[in-house]
């Protein structure tokens, strides 16, 4: 693909991360020294429970943290380059054709006063240069693409006209438009029911194989992780616990936490297994632990 970096060099590489919240004279630190790399054409699961800051990582990466928070510390690399502290002008410059976003919610990431086929055109025309006709045909290639029924009528209809499936639809072309190298993909199938999140996760899969990306899936579902992702990183409070093959993960974890979320993870294939929550006492240590990280590292807080 033109301008991949070496199948060996990462395409991504978060470094020694630290991000903490403004607000009420005091910094509560989200992110304390996270590292990843993501290799070209990977799929990498960033998985945790709600609030470990993996939402965070993700919008770190592609510059849209909301404006309390202040990265501290460490580096973003995309392919090679720091992103960190890119301008307006240099990180819109970046989205489209370097990375790209699959956002969680499917209503809410859609504008209600505009149509689908307009919303899609934008992104064309604002990235690639586009015209109008050319923006239009392509917009309906796309939505062939990711099998959105009657694509034609969809490209006339708004965001309420149309399924929470559609939708979801929509925006994985919408992020697949430009071809990037890169896709946060935002826990894209938590406001979908069972069988859709199925359909959806296939189609993601389908389309980053078909185009080369690559992909940092941000999840809190390990039983999604194991669908989809290549190599998975586990987090807690903002700290990297585990990185590792997904399948090593998911079959011999190392890390207690680790454990703990898989014995807590349905099991489709044994269902009469009873769940177990994460344990309050590892809870309790891994706070404890942070608590201590923070002392130790005052200076990024």
């Amino acid at each position: 693909m033109t301008g991949a970096p070496p199948r060996d060099r990462p395409i991504l590489s978060v470094r020694d991360l630290h991000l903490a919240i403004a607000g009420r004279g005091r910094h509560t630190p989200i992110l304390r020294g996270a590292s990843l790399d993501i290799a070209p054409s990977e799929v990498h699961g960033l998985v945790g429970e709600s609030g470990a800051g993996k939402t965070m990582i993700g919008k770190a990466v592609l510059g849209i943290q909301p404006s309390p928070a202040r990265i501290s510390g460490g580096s973003v690399l995309f392919e090679g380059r720091d992103v960190t502290h890119l301008s307006e002008r240099e990180r819109r410059a970046l989205m489209g054709r370097g990375m790209g976003l699959i956002p969680q919610d499917p209503m809410t990431s859609l504008n209600p006063a505009h149509r689908i086929g307009a919303q899609i055109a934008d992104v064309l025309r604002l990235h690639l240069g586009m015209d109008r006709p050319a923006a239009g045909a392509r917009a309906l290639e796309l939505l062939n693409e990711v099998h959105v029924r009657a694509p034609e009528r969809v490209l006339r209809q708004y965001p309420h006209e149309i399924s929470g499936g559609m939708r979801q639809r929509v925006l994985i072309a919408i992020a697949f438009a430009c071809r990037p190298r890169l896709i946060v993909a935002d826990e894209p199938t938590t406001a979908l029911d069972v069988t859709v999140q199925r359909q959806v996760l296939a189609l993601i899969k389908r389309m980053q194989a078909q185009e080369g990306a690559s992909i940092l899936f941000v999840t809190h579902d390990l039983g999604v992780v194991a669908k989809i992702c290549d190599r998975v990183t586990v987090l807690h409070g903002g700290r990297v616990l585990e990185t590792g093959e997904t399948r090593r993960i998911v079959e011999a974890p190392e890390h207690d936490y680790t454990r703990a979320l898989i014995a807590a993870t349905p099991r489709h294939d044994r269902p009469g297994d009873l769940l177990r929550p994460v344990p309050e006492a590892l809870t309790a240590r891994l706070n404890a632990e942070a608590l201590a990280y923070d002392a130790a590292h005052g200076s990024h807080g």
